[in-house]
């Protein structure tokens, strides 16, 4: 089997109906789960991955103690997304414990680095998405059936809860500005005068202010420096498969 090269993430061959597993899962919910349904190959050395979907995608999952420890997991996500190989996709534990930190893992994902993040009740509810995912990638074996065939739903769906994030969008707001900007980066660069027609003077000052010390603070991370809102692809251009 092909495995990672020592300097970076991917590739890895994995047969349709598999899918690659990081040895440190073997006994876990999650993987117990999968097991009798799909076929899962444990393997060494997986790191920053862990699980591969194919030779081109991969999952990185993001426990609830992961998320309460800090930010730590933000250096796996982004040497993924810097990769030349592979397309992440990254799945959260959302729980009572961990929802409070969701929202700041949510914008880091999705807005600055421009990744598909699906959130997860536990171990088990995720092992059940995992396995759609490979038996329906068997089904079409020509394509990625999570790039390629839910691409609208699942970049809808990721889109809208994370507009909702902005500070003064909410649930409401969030449709309107969807049908007006349909991307994160027409919403990103939007003038004040632009969104004012759509939710009013003052939501629209909030949401210029927040993607102006969004592309302030990158400066403070530099690994996400080139990944700037104002140049982020919208979703559904990354779920089927581009590239910034």
């Amino acid at each position: 089997m092909e495995r990672n090269p020592p300097d970076g993430a991917g590739p890895v061959h994995v047969p349709f109906g598999h899918i690659i597993a990081d040895e440190k899962w073997r006994g876990s919910q999650l993987a117990q789960g999968m097991q009798g349904k799909i076929t899962v190959v444990f393997e060494d050395g997986l790191a920053p991955v862990d699980f591969y979907l194919s030779v081109r995608s991969c999952i990185l999952y993001i426990k609830e103690a992961d998320l309460v420890a800090g930010n730590s997991y933000r250096k796996r996500l982004v040497r993924v997304r810097n990769s030349k190989n592979l397309q992440g996709i990254i799945v959260v534990e959302k729980t009572r414990t961990s929802e409070q930190y969701f929202s700041a893992i949510q914008k880091f994902t999705v807005l600055d680095l421009g990744m598909v993040l699906l959130p997860v009740a536990s171990q088990v509810e995720a092992s059940c998405l995992i396995i759609q995912l490979v038996q329906e990638q068997t089904k079409e074996p020509s394509k990625n059936p999570f790039l390629r065939k839910k691409q609208a739903v699942i970049s809808e769906a990721s889109l809208l809860r994370t507009v909702q994030q902005i500070p003064g969008v909410g649930k409401v707001k969030a449709p309107l500005l969807l049908q007006k900007f349909p991307s994160i980066q027409q919403l990103s660069n939007a003038s004040i005068q632009e969104l004012e027609p759509v939710v009013g003077q003052s939501v629209a000052q909030q949401i210029h202010a927040f993607f102006t010390r969004s592309r302030n603070q990158e400066e403070r991370f530099p690994f996400t420096a080139t990944r700037s809102l104002s140049r982020a692809c919208q979703l559904s251009y990354l779920l089927s498969g581009g590239r910034h």
